[in-house]
């Protein structure tokens, strides 16, 4: 509550400074226009004047203490979830691309709902121990899950999993996608995406492309490129994108689907060559370069994405609830910079919009996954 002494006139007018940028000393009516050193200075004023400028600064300090807490009470967000703490899991190792959208997402949140919103990895399994834990807690609020495609591909890339993806959970929302990048060593000869095609196919068997492992999102996409365009190329995967990005970058492997974050700074430093785009759009980091559907492919389109689901059973007001605020959260300019800065494409779509996607994404990837073949290792 503001104070006995600020007045509501007083403290809007504190309000609008705020908004200007903070507040500033203003002149008195009828000051002086003169310079303080040829104004006369009464006996004793020096002590005096102390004391004044004492005593407006602690009543500027209240008073912008009030204005501000008149604000925060006046958002319409900054009212707490009905829980103690939100948790946030993701289901990967920190520093990742998931890891680092879900902190800056729920480092707002944290501040838009004045309570903890802790981000935990739970990794392993291939997102599978995370996202189980997720399944099985409370349907209150307080527990969240970060996901990404294998969300949508596991339950065709493995026979058993402990829940299912399309009852166990509820979508709250995508927050961030983030395009995947063919690219090439170098070395390599071809230039655009059609030269590549016709250079593996010249070459049968005998070039290699690196993943992230059997059915993550890189090999996927690059099993739905080779689909298409009809390639014999070997598969070669790591345990993790980096890990296939210095191979990559070493000339053990020929080329990749690397998602944006991971081949950017190398593609700026001409160590890696890009040849198009993977998402339906083109990139605004590099404006350059073409899409796969453009360049050499019809139709293709492969992204990566991050999103928000909680437990089934989350009652439907928090979950718009949750959605708001995060679509709020992505629409500030500091974020969405902070996103668009690292790679990632701020999306912040309603939950009913999140559920088509991943039911559109479920049909997409099992159909590669079944007509290619693909076993979990």
């Amino acid at each position: 509550m503001p104070c006995t002494e600020c007045t509501p006139r007083r403290i809007e007018s504190y309000q609008a400074r705020i908004g200007r940028g903070g507040a500033r000393a203003v002149p008195r009516v009828g000051a002086s226009s003169q310079p303080r050193s040829l104004q006369r200075v009464p006996p004793g004023g020096d002590r005096t004047r102390a004391a004044t400028r004492a005593r407006r600064s602690r009543n500027r300090t209240r008073l912008l203490a009030c204005a501000a807490l008149v604000l925060v009470a006046a958002s319409p967000g900054a009212q707490p979830l009905p829980v103690k703490q939100v948790r946030v899991v993701v289901p990967l190792a920190p520093g990742g691309g998931t890891d680092v959208v879900t902190r800056i997402v729920a480092a707002r949140l944290a501040e838009v709902w004045a309570q903890p919103v802790l981000v935990e990895n739970r990794a392993g399994g291939g997102q599978i121990i995370g996202t189980e834990a997720v399944a099985r807690a409370a349907p209150d609020g307080s527990t969240l899950l970060a996901i990404t495609p294998a969300h949508v591909i596991n339950p065709t890339l493995h026979e058993k999993l402990p829940y299912r993806w399309d009852r166990d959970f509820a979508p709250v929302g995508n927050m961030a996608a983030t395009a995947n990048v063919l690219v090439v060593h170098p070395s390599l000869p071809a230039k655009t995406a059609k030269e590549l095609i016709a250079l593996v196919r010249s070459r049968p068997g005998q070039m290699h492309y690196g993943s992230s492992g059997v059915g993550g999102a890189s090999h996927l996409a690059f099993e739905l490129f080779n689909a298409m365009a009809k390639l014999d190329i070997v598969h070669v995967p790591y345990k993790g994108g980096s890990l296939a990005v210095q191979d990559l970058l070493a000339g053990q492997i020929s080329l990749l689907m690397g998602n944006m974050p991971s081949v950017l700074q190398h593609v700026r430093a001409g160590r890696l060559r890009p040849l198009a785009i993977a998402s339906a759009k083109r990139s605004p980091l590099l404006p350059e370069v073409p899409t796969i559907a453009e360049a050499a492919l019809p139709g293709y389109e492969a992204a990566n994405w991050n999103g928000l689901v909680a437990p089934a059973g989350t009652p439907a007001e928090l979950i718009a609830r949750v959605n708001a605020d995060v679509v709020r959260v992505l629409g500030e300019l500091a974020v969405r910079e902070r996103l668009s800065g690292g790679g990632f494409d701020p999306i912040g779509d309603s939950p009913s919009q999140f559920a088509a996607t991943l039911k559109v994404e479920f049909d997409r990837w099992a159909k590669v996954i079944r007509a290619r073949g693909i076993k979990a290792e």
